[in-house]
């Protein structure tokens, strides 16, 4: 794949860059997941009207409907929606978007290249973590980034029906993952903070990654709860079984995780396992449970 040149940014967009280079950013994410955690009572509730006025945040999809329901601005940021607010699509072949937000990119696995923004590719090594072994499943496959703004719901969902294999802790920076940034940082979801969860599919091995951010206090999973904090400094594995009792199987459309504030979604897939949607288009609105694409029979 030939890499092309990017945009040459602008004097205040390098000055932009650079800030974020400069920026303390795991003290900053410490800060603002302490802050999110507080319970000051009507102080709090402003906070949140604040916000979902600023972020045009849809409450009334929510199960909670008003700013004064939830006791701290972290309830109100993973907050539930309300039963059949998301719409699963149907069809034992089909795949669903796994989180409300945008496209930010999608297509081919090129070899072991996925784009990142214009000008900016990475490899699927570096994105898991130097598995070569996971990352040889995915060559030439397809792949899906998906961007969650502060507007969005922040709980991410099943693609499809799967069975946990492995999670991977993955310590790193945390830049803001923004579509700006993610045109100006190089390698950017490969250096920040993840959490990698491979899954076994009718269909074959799927990935869905949840990748950190810039006051992404923590991210979690419902099989373990909060990854982080503690935020250790080496890549942490996790095997699970894939049969019996304690297999961990999870149906399209179920609740998978969580972000503490915003940050990004990546799915791989093998080659040849499936095709996208006509209206999977980068930049593309996406609201989960929509259609993604279909597993190719």
């Amino acid at each position: 794949m030939a890499l092309k040149a990017y945009p040459t940014p602008t004097y205040w967009q390098r000055v932009k860059i650079a800030c974020h280079y400069l920026l303390p950013q795991l003290s900053i994410t410490h800060v603002a997941g302490w802050l999110a955690e507080q319970k000051w009572g009507s102080v709090t509730h402003l906070i949140i009207k604040l916000f979902a006025k600023q972020y045009h945040v849809n409450l009334s999809e929510a199960e909670k409907t008003a700013p004064s329901d939830y006791i701290t601005f972290n309830e109100f940021f993973i907050r539930p929606l309300k039963a059949g607010a998301r719409p699963i699509v149907e069809g034992e072949n089909t795949i669903a978007l796994p989180a409300d937000g945008r496209v930010s990119e999608y297509g081919c696995i090129v070899e072991n290249q996925l784009i990142q923004a214009k000008g900016h590719f990475f490899t699927l090594e570096t994105l898991l973590a130097r598995d070569l072994e996971m990352a040889e499943k995915f060559k030439n496959g397809n792949f899906i980034t998906t961007y969650l703004s502060p507007s969005d719901y922040h709980r991410v969902h099943m693609p499809c029906d799967a069975v946990l294999k492995k999670m991977i802790y993955v310590p790193g920076e945390l830049f803001s993952v923004n579509p700006f940034l993610a045109e100006h940082v190089p390698n950017l979801f490969a250096r920040n903070e993840r959490v990698i969860c491979e899954f076994e599919t009718a269909f074959g091995p799927m990935v869905q990654i949840l990748v950190g951010a810039t006051v992404t206090a923590s991210m979690s999973t419902v099989w373990a709860g909060i990854i982080n904090p503690p935020r250790p400094n080496e890549v942490v594995e996790y095997h699970y079984e894939t049969e019996g009792e304690k297999a961990i199987s999870l149906k399209k459309g179920e609740e998978m995780g969580a972000f503490r504030l915003g940050s990004t979604v990546i799915n791989l897939f093998p080659q040849n396992m499936m095709t996208f949607a006509e209206g999977i288009q980068t930049g593309s609105k996406t609201r989960m449970g929509e259609l993604l694409g279909n597993f190719n029979k």
